[in-house]
């Protein structure tokens, strides 16, 4: 197990107006820390492309899951 799978974050994505190419409502994404995007509402969201790109704050839920569960998502391949 490792410590970087373990505090990787997750949210569901629940609107994809402009980008649905990029993104897959109902479909839950990795995401990466950015302050510097949270202080603008935006969020760094692995996409569809399997690169990352910043997308309005709105449009996610953030997951809370015990590690077990990050872990195991963090094993899968999105």
């Amino acid at each position: 197990m490792s410590n970087t799978n373990i505090s990787k974050q997750f949210a569901i994505c629940i609107k994809n107006d402009n980008y649905p190419a990029s993104l897959e409502t109902r479909k839950i994404y990795e995401i990466l820390p950015d302050e510097k995007a949270n202080q603008h509402h935006q969020i760094r969201v692995i996409d569809e492309s399997g690169e990352d790109y910043l997308y309005p704050s709105s449009y996610f839920i953030l997951l809370e899951l015990p590690a077990e569960s990050r872990e195991l998502l963090s094993l899968c391949n999105f």
